[in-house]
């Protein structure tokens, strides 16, 4: 992003100082958004860097706008300054801003204050706070007042592995400018921030698309590339036969879940390989699957009439299970193994190295660390999961409230949606099943997950507007709508 912005300072042009007046105009419309009452007292924290720059940009412009409180701390914990913070100095000095200098963190013992802005420290820091700039950050988490930081909180880390005992500010939103930072997709930066929003500031497009990265973010048009709409004289033979193999005498809701879910994205057949005592509940719930009906001896004859074969939702690791997942896996058969099928490889690893290139595997945090070993960060977690699926030419979805697609190439597509209202038990089942529609449509594995992760997060994004919880089935039963509104798009 650095460099993004010296690219465009030098292209577009513009000077660095108007650039910064550009971001502190997209913080501030943001921020009035939120906090329309001018009558609240805001104090503004400024180091006196370029994040600080921005700082007092925004004192100047929330002045501007009607704010009457407006009190400036500049933060003199270092001799150097940034020269786009001094020209913003100056100019507040020029202002009825009232201003304070922070030389110590006593000094800060008068601060009271409605709003918090955090302009201290910016995204180029690789270490944890220490010394006065950490005991600053504590005196204001103490204050327990609602912080807005600028483009992140001060002691945030931007990329890279996040230490475990985060010390730095606790804000309640973080507006970014043009990007989010990657470090925001990991659950350790709920301790950073409650919410973030990006704001353009209208660095060159062109030239950050340029940029040599792993990391790359699913957006609603890459959608609208992949999803293909159905053609006249199409049939069910046309969108492929899909077997879900799932379910057991306790867990049969899973099956039936995995199999609506394939059933609603698509697939022209949907057959459902299932314990004999769940065939009652198959049959009464879902009438257009078939099935298959499973004991201690089956194997699958002929996988590859089937264009897709998801297994594990509620399979249980059985040893016939486990000798069912190694026939296919011996069979040379490309599969979505989700579940209690990948607790079987978890105990199998050398099962692993015989996977069909294309696989896909879609693990939670603790099933990728029973098949790869335990890990204490996500980032560390991530580039495990990288690293895995481009030597085992597979493709793995690591899921969480924001999911990982990582893809045989190396790289790292991180899906955007979904929300906290869709925590509850079968939401798994639900993406097996729609990753199964897709790959029976004879779509790749790569658009699969790509299509299923998306649509899976916009029908529980759709729902969570009207409820406060969002059950499995009620996703399953909404992907037909939302692929239709993404076509029709």
């Amino acid at each position: 992003m650095r460099n993004a912005d010296q690219f465009t300072i030098a292209n577009k042009p513009i000077a660095s100082i108007d650039l910064m007046e550009k971001a502190a105009r997209a913080f501030v419309q943001t921020f009035l958004r939120d906090e329309f009452d001018t009558n609240k007292s805001v104090a503004i924290c400024c180091g006196k860097g370029n994040n600080g720059g921005d700082g007092l940009a925004i004192a100047h412009l929330l002045i501007a706008n009607g704010y009457e409180n407006i009190k400036v701390y500049i933060i003199n914990f270092s001799k150097k300054q940034s020269d786009d913070f001094a020209i913003n100095l100056q100019r507040i000095e020029e202002t009825r801003c009232k201003k304070t200098i922070i030389n110590q963190v006593s000094d800060l013992k008068n601060l009271k204050a409605d709003l918090i802005i955090d302009a201290i420290l910016g995204s180029g820091l690789n270490k944890p706070l220490s010394g006065e700039y950490e005991q600053l950050v504590l005196a204001i988490n103490k204050l327990n007042k609602k912080v807005y930081a600028v483009d992140v909180p001060s002691g945030f880390f931007a990329e890279g592995k996040l230490p475990k005992d985060y010390n730095g500010i606790k804000a309640y939103k973080t507006i970014c400018f043009q990007r989010p930072k990657i470090n925001f997709f990991f659950p350790e930066a709920a301790m950073a921030t409650e919410k973030y929003e990006v704001v353009d500031i209208d660095l060159d497009e062109a030239f950050i698309q340029k940029q040599d990265t792993d990391f790359y973010l699913v957006e609603e048009s890459d959608i609208g590339n992949i999803l293909q709409p159905r053609k006249l004289f199409s049939h069910k033979g046309t969108y492929g036969h899909a077997l879900v193999i799932a379910g057991n005498t306790n867990t049969m809701g899973a099956a039936l879940l995995s199999s609506m879910a394939c059933l609603h994205t698509g697939a022209g057949l949907t057959t459902a390989c299932i314990p004999q005592s769940g065939l009652i509940a198959l049959n009464t719930t879902l009438p257009e699957v078939m099935a298959l009906p499973r004991d201690e001896y089956t194997r699958i004859e002929n996988p590859k009439k089937y264009q897709a074969i998801a297994i594990g939702p509620g399979l249980g690791a059985e040893p016939e299970n486990e000798k069912l997942l190694e026939s296919l896996i011996m069979a040379n058969q490309a599969m979505i193994i989700d579940a209690d099928a990948l607790n079987i490889l978890g105990e199998r690893p050398d099962l692993i190295d015989k996977l069909v290139a294309n696989t896909i595997l879609t693990p939670h945090m603790k099933e990728f660390d029973r098949l790869f070993g335990k890990h204490d960060n996500w980032w560390d977690r991530v580039q495990t999961a990288k690293e895995q699926a481009k030597q085992q030419k597979i493709v793995i979805v690591l899921k969480n409230q924001y999911t990982f697609i990582c893809l045989p190439t190396g790289k790292v597509l991180i899906n955007p949606n979904g929300n906290p209202a869709m925590a509850q038990g079968g939401m798994g089942d639900i993406l097996t099943g729609i990753i199964a529609g897709f790959v029976a449509q004879q779509y790749t594995a790569t658009d699969a997950t790509i299509l299923a992760c998306y649509i899976h997060g916009k029908a529980g994004d759709a729902l969570a507007h009207q409820h406060f919880v969002v059950n499995a089935s009620q996703v399953a039963t909404r992907v037909s709508k939302e692929i239709k509104v993404l076509i029709s798009n």
